[in-house]
C-alpha cells in the first residue's frame, strides 16, 4: 500500500465516498483486449473508452458497440482533431446511437495532424447543429492546467463548452485541496456543471508517474513541484499506488454540496482486474465500518 488510510473521517465524508465509490466510471482504452479487461467490471457499470490517435475513432466506437452489447453502459470519447468533417461525425454519431449509446464525453484530443474540427468547442457545436440523441455529455477540466493551453484560454474555452455539456471530469490530479480550490473557484464564476473527479485505479507506480507527467499536467516541471510529496512517495514506493489516501482526502470535498463532486472517473489504464480486486474490498471496508458507526457494539469506548 502506498499512502496510509486515514483513521476516521466524518459521517457526511463517509456518506460521500460510498456513494461515488459504489458506482464509479471506469475508462478504458482501447486495445485489442480491452473487452476482456471489461469482464471485471460489475454488469450495468458506466465505461468510457478513450480515444487513439493510432487505432482511430472506429476503435472507440466498435468498442463501445461491443460494451453495449454485453450490458454496460458505454461512454465514447469523440476526439475532435480525429473526426474528419460534418459527414464523418454524422457517421459516428449514428452508429452509437444505433447501438443504444446515449452519453458522449468530447474532447480536443492530441492528433498532430486533424480535419474540419481543430477542438472540442467546435465539435460541441457541429453536435448542436446536426442534432443527436446523447443525454449526457462530459467535457474534460483541469485544475492544475493544460499541457499546450494557457489557464485564461482554457477556462474561456469551458465556459462556452458548458453550454452545450452536461458535466465535466477532472483530469489526473493528486492535491484534493487543489480540486476543491479550482472548483470553488469555478462555481463562483456561474459554472455550475456536476464534476466528476478522475482519480487512477491500481496501477505500478513508475507508469503511474510517466503518465501523470504527461497527462492533465502543464508540464513536467510543473506537476512534480505542485505533486513534490506525491512524487517522493511515489518513487520509493516498491508496490501499486493504491488511490485510498487521495479518495479519503476528497471525501470531505465531496460531501460539500458545494463542490458540486457527482461522481468518480477511475482511470484503470487497463489494470481493471487489478483496480477490482482494490476496489471491492476497499468498499467493503467501508461499508463495515459506517455500519460499525452506527450502530457500536454496547459498552463500547467512544
Amino acid at each position: 500500500m502506498l499512502f496510509r488510510s486515514r483513521p476516521g473521517m466524518s459521517a457526511s465524508a463517509t456518506e460521500a465516498l460510498l456513494r461515488v465509490l459504489s458506482a464509479p466510471t471506469f475508462e478504458l482504452i482501447p486495445l485489442k483486449n480491452a473487452i476482456d479487461h471489461a469482464a471485471w467490471l460489475p454488469l450495468g457499470a458506466r465505461v468510457s473508452v478513450t480515444a487513439s490517435p493510432i487505432k482511430g475513432l472506429e476503435a472507440t466506437v466498435a468498442l463501445c458497440e461491443a460494451l453495449q452489447a454485453a450490458g454496460f453502459k458505454a461512454v465514447p470519447h469523440l476526439s475532435a482533431r480525429m473526426v474528419r468533417d460534418r459527414g464523418h461525425l454524422a457517421s459516428l454519431v449514428g452508429r452509437l446511437e444505433s447501438a443504444g449509446v446515449d452519453h458522449a464525453f468530447i474532447v480536443g484530443g492530441d492528433a498532430k495532424a486533424h480535419g474540419k474540427y481543430l477542438d472540442g468547442l467546435s465539435l460541441l457545436r457541429e453536435m448542436a447543429e446536426i442534432g443527436h440523441r446523447f443525454a449526457e455529455i462530459g467535457i474534460p477540466c483541469y485544475p492544475q492546467g493544460h499541457p499546450f493551453i494557457g489557464d485564461g484560454p482554457l477556462l474561456a474555452s469551458l465556459r462556452e463548452k458548458a453550454t452545450y455539456a452536461t458535466y465535466m471530469t477532472t483530469q489526473l490530479c493528486f492535491d484534493p485541496a487543489a480540486i476543491a480550490s479550482w472548483l470553488a473557484a469555478r462555481r463562483s464564476e456561474g459554472i455550475s456543471m456536476p464534476a466528476h473527479v478522475g482519480v487512477p485505479g491500481v496501477t505500478e507506480p513508475y507508469r503511474l508517474l510517466a503518465i501523470s507527467t504527461r497527462i492533465g499536467v502543464v508540464d513536467t516541471h510543473r506537476f512534480l513541484t505542485k505533486n513534490i510529496r506525491f512524487v517522493a512517495r511515489l518513487v520509493r514506493s516498491g508496490g501499486f499506488f493504491r488511490p485510498d489516501a487521495l479518495l479519503e482526502g476528497l471525501a470531505p470535498h465531496i460531501a460539500d454540496r458545494g463542490t458540486g463532486i457527482a461522481a468518480l472517473h477511475l482511470y484503470t489504464f487497463n489494470s481493471v482486474q487489478a483496480t477490482e480486486r482494490w476496489r471491492r474490498p476497499y468498499l467493503d471496508s467501508w461499508i463495515a465500518r459506517s455500519a460499525a458507526d452506527a450502530h457500536p457494539t454496547p459498552g463500547a469506548a467512544r
